[in-house]
C-alpha cells in the first residue's frame, strides 16, 4: 500500500466523521447533549478486540449505554491494570448493574492458542488462553472437528474469565457493600447476530468457594 492509498483510507475516517456530524447536528431528540454531560451506563461490556463484534450494535443500545473493554479473547487477568482501572471505574463511580464477558464463535485468539504455533509477542497473551484449555483438556481434547474444538474453548474461556472477574477485589467488595451487580458469561454467534446466554451469572460470592469469597 502506497502514500496515495494511505491517504485515501484516512480522507474515508475523515469523511465517515463529517457523516456522523451531520446526523448528531440533525437529531432532535437532545440525547447527545445530553451526553455531552455526561455517561450513566447500566453496563459494562468486556469482549473481544475482533472488529466484527461492537457491544452497542450487538446489544441494541446506543452511545452513552454501554462502558466498553476489549482485548484479544476477552481475558480478566488479575494483574491488567487497564482491565483493573475500568472494572473500578465502571464498578464504583459509573456504579454500572450488568457486567457482560462476551466471547464470539470464530474467535481467532482462542484458535491460535491451540495451534502450537508461535505468531510473536501475543503468545505471552495467549498463554492466558492455554491455561484456560489445561484446565478442560479432557473435554477438549475428546471433541474430534477442530472447528468444535475452539467453539467448545470459548465458551470455557468465557467461563473461565467470568469467574476471574467476579474474583477481583473490586467485584469482592461490590458485593460486600450489597451493591446490585450481575456478572453474566455470553457467546456472540457472528453469522446470526445472536448474543447466547451461557447461563453463567453470578450475583454475589455465595458460590465461589471459601478460598476465593472474601468475608
Amino acid at each position: 500500500m502506497g502514500n496515495k492509498e494511505l491517504e485515501l483510507g484516512f480522507q474515508k475516517i475523515l469523511d465517515g466523521n463529517k457523516d456522523w456530524c451531520e446526523f448528531v447536528k440533525n437529531d432532535t431528540t437532545g440525547r447527545f447533549q445530553q451526553l455531552a454531560k455526561g455517561q450513566n451506563p447500566e453496563i459494562l461490556w468486556i469482549g473481544c478486540a475482533d472488529s466484527r463484534v461492537p457491544a452497542n450494535e450487538i446489544t441494541g443500545r446506543k452511545p452513552g449505554e454501554v462502558f466498553v473493554h476489549r482485548n484479544i479473547a476477552n481475558m480478566c487477568v488479575h494483574s491488567d491494570m487497564s482491565l483493573l482501572s475500568v472494572l473500578d471505574y465502571a464498578v464504583n463511580v459509573l456504579k454500572v448493574k450488568h457486567i457482560i464477558v462476551a466471547g464470539h464463535y470464530g474467535c481467532g485468539g482462542v484458535a491460535a492458542s491451540l495451534s502450537g504455533k508461535q505468531f510473536g509477542i501475543i503468545d505471552n497473551w495467549l498463554a492466558h488462553i492455554k491455561d484456560v484449555y489445561r484446565l478442560h483438556a479432557q473435554e477438549i481434547d475428546a471433541i474430534g472437528d477442530h472447528e468444535a474444538k475452539v467453539n467448545r474453548l470459548i465458551e470455557l474461556n468465557v467461563q473461565e474469565q467470568v469467574f476471574n472477574l467476579c474474583t477481583t477485589s473490586i467485584v469482592q467488595n461490590a458485593w460486600k457493600n450489597e451493591q446490585d451487580l450481575a456478572v453474566h458469561g455470553m457467546v456472540i454467534n457472528i453469522g446470526t447476530g445472536e448474543l447466547i446466554n451461557l447461563e453463567n451469572t453470578f450475583t454475589s460470592n455465595d458460590s465461589l468457594g471459601k478460598v476465593f469469597a472474601f468475608q
